[in-house]
């Protein structure tokens, strides 16, 4: 049984200010007990409005850090990129103060692209404050895809680097991911997702067994707090 919370809200709109006050809260605290704090976001389309919300809270920023759960290998420029999203979505208003460690570096290879985020990464204290998921259709969550040929790997909670290369036919470009370790070890671990669809899917993966079939209940299975679950009806607009 997966231990996990769910919240739900009557819009997308009401679930990003209740997460984005939720978030604030963790990375102050971090800040005043720590003197710093870092959290880790998605891409896609959902966190949008939520990342809008979170760059207007007066937290210390400038002691803050930012970076992504996953990548494709594309650069910051790429419409596909979520650096580029978080760019025009997060680091914006109050929020332009904090540092940003993307995972995408010009590279031959995805491996040698991975090897260099790691390096990044690693500067960053263990375990992160926060970290925002979100998840697919297909059950993925961060760059863990069902289909990916290193699957079973990179759900192991194993010591080691702390960004991995992936690759997978249903993702269409290569990925860099954080690793299991550094995403379930998060001292506050968010699942947000919208719309009945992602909600049966979400229901029907925590009825499987954690695996590669369902990346997403192998990380909240995996994590060392309680995960808890944001979830709202898609927009009508």
């Amino acid at each position: 049984m997966v231990d996990c919370k769910w919240h739900e809200f009557a819009s997308p709109e009401a679930l990003a200010k209740e997460l984005s006050a939720t978030v604030a809260g963790k990375l102050t605290a971090a800040v005043k007990e720590r003197g710093r704090a870092a959290i880790a976001v998605s891409g896609g389309r959902t966190p949008a409005l939520f990342f809008d919300h979170l760059s207007r809270c007066d937290i210390p920023w400038n002691k803050i850090t930012v970076l992504l759960v996953d990548e494709r290998f594309v650069p910051a420029e790429s419409p596909r990129s979520n650096a580029r999203l978080v760019a025009q979505h997060l680091l914006q208003n109050k929020a332009a103060r904090a540092a940003f460690v993307g995972l995408y570096h010009p590279a031959n290879t995805i491996a040698e692209a991975a090897e260099k985020a790691a390096d990044m990464v690693a500067k960053i204290p263990a375990p992160l404050d926060v970290v925002v998921l979100g998840m697919g259709n297909d059950r993925h969550t961060a760059s863990f895809f069902p289909d990916a040929t290193t699957i079973e790997t990179l759900l192991k909670p194993v010591e080691g680097p702390d960004v991995l290369p992936v690759s997978s036919e249903s993702a269409g470009e290569p990925r860099l991911t954080l690793s299991m370790n550094r995403i379930a070890g998060a001292r506050f671990l968010a699942l947000h997702i919208e719309g009945d669809d992602k909600r049966e899917t979400l229901e029907g993966a925590l009825a499987m067994q954690p695996g590669p079939a369902a990346p997403i209940t192998a990380v909240l299975a995996g994590a060392k707090h309680p995960a808890r679950i944001f979830w709202a009806p898609a927009s009508q607009s």
